[in-house]
């Protein structure tokens, strides 16, 4: 497969209106894709959209849309209008999200995740092909749906997948695996789960700087935010790091936040979260590609006032 090199979008302290010339930067420095995101911020759809729009460089993809938020007819409609808005340019990514995303913020019931997301993902895919679908699924029912505009070619679509189950769903019924939140040393284990031929995305968070006791303070507040929720939680513990990481959870579940961040060893943090100079940061991306990302998509941790720098400091080689 090709070698890619992402960043996520958008970015803080720029707004959607902005973006058009940070595009045409991203091209021009080497970045081939965008990748959004679906949590508290933008919706994952429109920053593809403009980037669609302004910038045919660039490759797009999503990291992830939850399965639960929005119904299944409309999920299809939207995925085939960013690849009609960007043909053979899109990667839709779809996942199970979490029960904070879920049920806290948009008041659906999280249950059955895995289910919902096979169920979704076999829908689509039957969707986009310009398949009439009228079936009971196990989670929800489409009776006599269509798409009046069907999608010249299917995207390929990928999973965000954390654990055997999921990531095994996408080696049999996707185009491949979205990672989130592992080392490079992580990557091996996931990947021989998926299986060979597929896609592996992986959104990774950078931290570009030289000041290591800065960049573990930030990185250990956002792994005890992350870690401790439910789905983060077993994946690390599948991954081999129950014990390391039991003092945070216990700390975490027993209120005590300022000790869970105080637990977490340092090998965690350089691990997790990619810190230093721009040549180190560019060196454990690296560590990535060569365990078997195709598409490593970097979350940039700076301020605005340094985005220029960090944006250019990371840009491939």
């Amino acid at each position: 497969m090709t070698q890619r090199y992402g960043i996520t979008i958008p970015f803080d302290g720029v707004t959607l209106a902005d973006h058009r010339e940070w595009f045409i930067r991203l091209a021009d420095l080497g970045y081939t894709d965008v990748w959004s995101a679906e949590v508290d911020g933008a919706d994952g759809f429109t920053p593809l959209a403009l980037a669609a729009a302004w910038e045919s460089r660039l490759q797009l993809g999503i990291a992830v849309t939850p399965v639960y938020t929005r119904g299944a007819g409309l999920m299809a409609q939207t995925i085939a209008a960013l690849a009609e808005a960007a043909p053979g340019r899109f990667t839709m990514g779809l996942g199970a999200s979490s029960q904070p995303v879920v049920e806290r913020w948009n008041g659906i019931a999280y249950d059955k995740p895995y289910a919902r997301t096979r169920d979704v993902l076999r829908f689509v895919k039957k969707a986009l092909d310009g398949e009439k679908v009228d079936e009971e699924f196990e989670t929800f029912a489409v009776h006599g749906f269509k798409l009046s505009r069907p999608v010249a070619e299917r995207p390929p679509i990928l999973l965000g997948a954390l654990r055997e189950g999921m990531l095994r769903l996408a080696g049999r019924e996707a185009d491949g695996a979205i990672l989130n939140w592992l080392g490079a040393n992580d990557v091996a284990q996931c990947v021989n789960e998926v299986g060979p031929g597929k896609l592996i995305a992986a959104r990774l968070f950078v931290l570009p700087t030289e000041d290591a006791e800065t960049a573990r303070f930030i990185g250990r507040r956002m792994i005890s935010s992350y870690l401790t929720v439910r789905g983060y939680a077993e994946f690390h513990k599948w991954l081999g790091r129950e014990e390391i990481l039991t003092p945070m959870w216990d700390a975490w579940a027993a209120g005590d936040r300022k000790l869970a961040n105080a637990v977490i060893p340092d090998e965690v943090v350089d691990e997790l979260i990619i810190h230093g100079s721009y040549d180190q940061c560019r060196e454990h991306v690296q560590r990535y590609i060569d365990a078997g990302i195709h598409v490593p998509t970097l979350a940039v941790l700076t301020t605005p006032d340094q985005l220029e720098a960090a944006v250019t400091g990371l840009a491939p080689r």
